[in-house]
């Protein structure tokens, strides 16, 4: 005798072998979405008159040959196009170096008191 349960579940697995909702995305998915993202920041950092080695700190996460692959299409682009860069139009992104503070100089140690010789 066949149960219900197992028919209506044998019918229903040909419809969810193709759905990604199980697994999550692919691995080729993820790939392409990263260069993509990455090529997109590289474009973006160019367009924006940007030096390369900024855009590499400010995006660490991305793929840093995204990125510049990214730069390396908008600059072309942007030469055969004459094309002028747009200055950012927000605050100034905040520079390491300003970030970082020096701590303050210690204070000079005080001198040590003589021990008392002791007969």
């Amino acid at each position: 005798m066949f149960r219900p349960t197992l028919i209506i579940v044998a019918a229903l697995m040909p419809l969810l072998a193709g759905c990604e909702l199980m697994g999550g995305e692919s691995a080729e998915a993820v790939a392409a979405r990263r260069e993509a993202e990455g090529k997109a920041v590289g474009g973006a950092c160019r367009h924006a008159g940007r030096a390369i080695e900024d855009c590499f700190v400010l995006n660490k996460r991305a793929d840093k040959a995204a990125i510049f692959a990214g730069w390396r299409e908008m600059n072309d682009y942007m030469r055969d196009n004459k094309v002028e860069t747009v200055s950012p139009q927000g605050g100034p992104a905040p520079a390491e170096s300003a970030a970082k503070v020096e701590p303050a100089a210690e204070p000079a140690p005080k001198p040590a008191k003589a021990k008392k010789a002791e007969s």
